[in-house]
């Protein structure tokens, strides 16, 4: 499991384990918090081809589909 601070999330660096559409580097692009500081919206984009996905950034921490940084 990745451990991650939702407070450092923008501009934060991910590799997917099981690449697709040859899209294997990402980078979180945009985040929104609510009141509470909880994060309530989050986009990563993939680095080679620039398309942009929101994501639950729960799916993150689950090391089976992510990686932090690029590898």
């Amino acid at each position: 499991m990745n451990k991650i601070n939702p407070k450092k999330l923008l501009n934060s660096k991910w590799t997917a384990v099981k690449p697709q559409n040859k899209e294997k580097h990402f980078m979180i692009t945009e985040v929104e918090f609510d009141e509470e500081g909880d994060v309530i919206h989050c986009v990563i984009e993939a680095v080679m081809t620039k398309n942009e996905t929101a994501i639950d950034w729960y799916e993150l921490k689950d090391d089976s589909l992510w990686r932090q940084g690029w590898k």
